[in-house]
């Protein structure tokens, strides 16, 4: 599991440089949060949680871990959508599906949270 999360960090990596480099060549900023939430949420969050995976793989062998896995993994993008076409005006209804969004990500960052506390041993 660690080493499919440090890929779709990279994923996320890419997607976030391509929002800041969009933001930069067409002077609109609107994005930015959705640049600023992918970079730390996908890209970094993403590669360190793999990281220690990679380092400790007793803990991706965890419930905790694949629920982690899950709830960032569905969360993540339906918030930055949901952000997305709410800040470009799409419809109000993005703002409750980006907040569904963000709170899945969340309780998955408490479930790895939870796995690292809890299972990791010196």
């Amino acid at each position: 599991m660690g080493v499919k999360l440090i890929k779709i960090a990279v994923i996320y990596f890419l997607i976030g440089i391509s929002f800041g480099l969009y933001m930069s060549a067409t002077h609109v900023f609107k994005l930015a949060t959705v640049h600023v939430h992918v970079n730390l949420l996908g890209w970094m969050s993403l590669a360190i949680i793999g990281l220690i995976y990679v380092r400790f793989p007793k803990l991706e062998k965890t419930v905790a871990a694949k629920v982690h896995f899950w709830l960032h993994n569905i969360g993540l993008p339906i918030m930055m959508i949901g952000i997305a076409c709410a800040i470009l005006g799409v419809s109000p209804i993005f703002f409750p599906i980006a907040t569904v969004g963000g709170a899945l990500t969340v309780l998955g960052v408490f479930f790895f949270g939870y796995n690292v506390l809890w299972h990791l041993r010196t």
